[in-house]
């Protein structure tokens, strides 16, 4: 993270950098929990639950904690307000669906905004969205 932190004492923006970061961080995890539950409790798929659990662990920026903690504004946030499409699931396959894509993009967002710091960690994100692509492939196999 060397490099992470040269960039942030030259960035002007580094609190608005962090705040991404963190509802990015969130985001992930959030997405990820959801499907592992749906895994562990209602498919008994002890396997899938394990991986997805895994990656959930794996989802973090630890040497960041409390600088993403500071950054958030969760109250302050302009696109808050949840969309229609948000509101209803019509089943499980769709609940696992999205929140898939959920977890899928936010793993996008945080390998994106890792590049312009790290290339490792961003590496690293990549690795766990391409492992949540193989994961949502076989948790949404169980709905066909």
């Amino acid at each position: 993270f060397c490099s992470f932190w040269v960039f942030l004492e030259a960035a002007t923006n580094k609190r608005e950098l962090f705040r991404l970061l963190d509802a990015n961080i969130n985001r992930l995890r959030e997405g990820i929990r959801v499907v592992e539950d749906v895994a562990r409790y209602l498919l008994d798929e002890a396997e899938l639950a394990a991986k997805l659990k895994s990656l959930r662990h794996a989802a973090r920026l630890d040497s960041l904690n409390h600088e993403l903690l500071a950054s958030r504004d969760s109250v302050g946030d302009v696109a808050r307000v949840t969309t229609t499409s948000e509101t209803v699931r019509p089943d499980l396959r769709a609940l696992v669906a999205a929140n898939c894509k959920r977890a899928e993009e936010s793993a996008r967002v945080l390998e994106e905004a890792l590049k312009l710091v790290d290339a490792t960690e961003a590496e690293r994100f990549k690795g766990i969205r391409y492992a949540l692509y193989d994961l949502e492939k076989r948790l949404l196999l169980h709905f066909s």
